[in-house]
């Protein structure tokens, strides 16, 4: 559940899923906004409204379904007054690792009883109000899983990428930490020694990937978990273990990469984790996702140590797909990591399709095969089969992955997503007209507000790139996506921001003559309606008005992926 964060554990690199559960790390460290909430104004018609509205679903969990501010205003009230700890669930329909969630931990007897010791709260992204909530809650990426207090502070953020049983026992941590993450973080700065066990578990299994910068800015980040790793005492391997191999994947994906390669004990620390099934199994999420990357970051090309590395890695990932215990996602991210490394050795991109060796493919269709004739489940199969279909992709196996996917258009609560690796597929084949229309069909289909604008705009951007010298279709699908903007109370909040702010960067550095000028006219004169039908004072006017704007906001903030 990467960025990823990030929900099923599977890498998918391709632009289907950094276009769709994209997380971003922009934003100031603010402090938290529940704290504060709790102490507004509740009408007992809103708390009384909240309290008889939660829904008794998956599998008998109480949800809270807030739909604006006063609503989750009223959830807080009501941890207060029972003296419970709050369970916050940022996610949405369609997204593969919110449906792994789903599958995996929800479901599971033991977190429907831990359920009954908090009250638990469902953001689906598409609610009236819901980006606003996001923007309050500071998350972005689907899905954040988030525990406060009874008195609304933020105790801690939960890593949705570990398999569930380390979810549960992660989660049994959360509830029972005596303190904050933020202050176990600022302790472990300035006094590590006067850390426990439980603050060291806390910080080392925190999701980091979903903080959005609450604890200390991105850039920061593998530097301290490079310290904290190193002050990690002995007794503490478990947390220490996992604390290196998280600073390894943060310095692996920093910017600029780094110039020197890690100590030959770093190298000697990683193949010590894939040798031992335990410590593997204790970090799958690690081991399963960032093969190729660390390989690449541990080792220089061509060189003994990189054979040793790959060979070692493979064989743990080889063992990881073959085990029965793992979730049908868990193993798949296996599968996709072996395919990856199997790249690397090649020294083909990570995006591109590999002429891999015979035995490696069979592998991959067995295992496709299987996975689409044993998971039944609607959000299982949800989680796992756009994923088996990009294995099959990146194995160089672009028939059996569209066959795939159009077969599961008709049984997908959420067919669009899949429409999104067709026009991969597509694009993989330098198939630009039917990848675009694949893009088209798959925004024309989509459902939510919050979701067709981000569709809208990944059409939008395909076109941009595939066929840029089509301005009148651009020009046509742009308006379509701020005619999505009409009407939307909060439409100019969170991802919807971070989407549309995407789009106007794309069409500005398009924008190179007399006709793009003139797309970009009609545009802005349609920006500009959608902004003064905003009330007046409203901060989401100053986001409006900074779209399409040389210089604007858009310009100002790292568009989301």
């Amino acid at each position: 559940m990467r960025s990823t964060s990030a929900a099923l554990s599977i890498p998918l690199a391709a632009a289907l899923l950094l276009a769709a559960c994209s997380r971003s790390a922009d934003g100031p460290a603010v402090a938290t906004a529940a704290s504060a909430a709790v102490t507004a104004a509740v009408t007992p018609a809103v708390a009384a409204a909240v309290s008889a509205g939660a829904a008794h679903d998956d599998a008998g969990i109480a949800w809270r379904k807030p739909q604006a501010e006063a609503e989750a205003d009223a959830v807080f009230a009501e941890a207060r007054t029972q003296g419970k700890p709050v369970f916050v669930y940022w996610g949405a329909e369609w997204c593969p690792p919110c449906s792994q969630v789903k599958a995996t931990v929800f479901v599971r007897p033991e977190f429907i009883e831990k359920s009954r010791g908090f009250l638990a709260v469902y953001l689906d992204g598409d609610l009236p109000g819901a980006q606003k909530l996001g923007e309050r809650f500071k998350v972005r990426g689907y899905p954040t899983m988030i525990l406060f207090r009874p008195d609304g502070s933020e105790l801690t953020r939960l890593p949705g990428e570990v398999d569930a049983q380390k979810y549960l026992q992660v989660l049994t941590l959360g509830l029972g930490a005596a303190r904050p993450v933020k202050d176990v973080f600022a302790q472990a700065r300035s006094a590590p020694a006067q850390l426990s066990a439980e603050d060291w578990r806390l910080l080392a299994y925190y999701s980091w990937d979903t903080d959005e910068q609450q604890l200390l800015p991105k850039a920061q980040l593998a530097a301290t978990l490079q310290r904290l790793a190193q002050a990690c005492p002995p007794d503490q391997a478990e947390a220490g273990t996992r604390l290196m191999l998280k600073a390894l994947v943060a310095q692996a994906g920093a910017e600029p990469a780094p110039k020197r390669l890690p100590p030959a004990t770093v190298r000697e620390r990683v193949l010590a984790v894939l040798a031992d099934d335990l410590l593997a199994r204790e970090n799958l999420d690690l081991v399963s996702n960032y093969a190729r990357d660390l390989t690449a970051a541990l080792t220089a090309p061509r060189t003994p140590e990189r054979e040793e590395l790959i060979a070692t890695w493979a064989a743990t990932l080889d063992r990881l797909t073959a085990d029965t215990r793992l979730s049908q996602g868990d193993r798949l991210s296996a599968l996709i990591s072996r395919i990856d490394l199997a790249k690397l050795e090649l020294g083909i991109a990570a995006k591109q399709p590999a002429p891999l060796s015979t035995v490696l493919k069979e592998h991959v269709q067995r295992e496709a095969a299987r996975m689409d004739r044993e998971v039944t489940s609607d959000n299982e199969r949800n989680a796992v089969i756009t994923g088996a279909a990009y294995a099959l992709a990146q194995a160089g196996l672009l028939d059996d992955s569209d066959r795939l996917l159009q077969a599961e258009l008709s049984r997908s609560h959420s067919p669009y997503y899949a429409m999104l690796s067709l026009a991969a597929n597509a694009k993989r084949r330098n198939d630009k007209p039917g990848a675009l229309d694949w893009y088209e069909r798959a925004y024309r289909e989509s459902r939510g507000p919050a979701t067709r604008v981000q569709w809208g705009v990944t059409y939008v951007t395909a076109l941009l790139e595939l066929s840029p010298e089509d301005g009148a279709r651009i020009d046509r699908a742009a308006g379509s996506v701020l005619a999505e903007l009409q009407g939307q109370q909060h439409g100019f909040y969170e991802r919807n921001t971070a989407s549309l702010e995407r789009m106007s960067t794309k069409l500005l550095a398009w924008n190179k003559g007399p006709e793009q000028a003139a797309v970009l006219g009609r545009l802005r004169a349609q920006r500009d309606a959608l902004c003064v039908a905003l009330p007046a004072g409203d901060p989401q006017r100053a986001t409006c008005a900074g779209l399409l704007a040389t210089g604007g906001a858009a310009g100002k903030k790292k568009p989301a992926a």
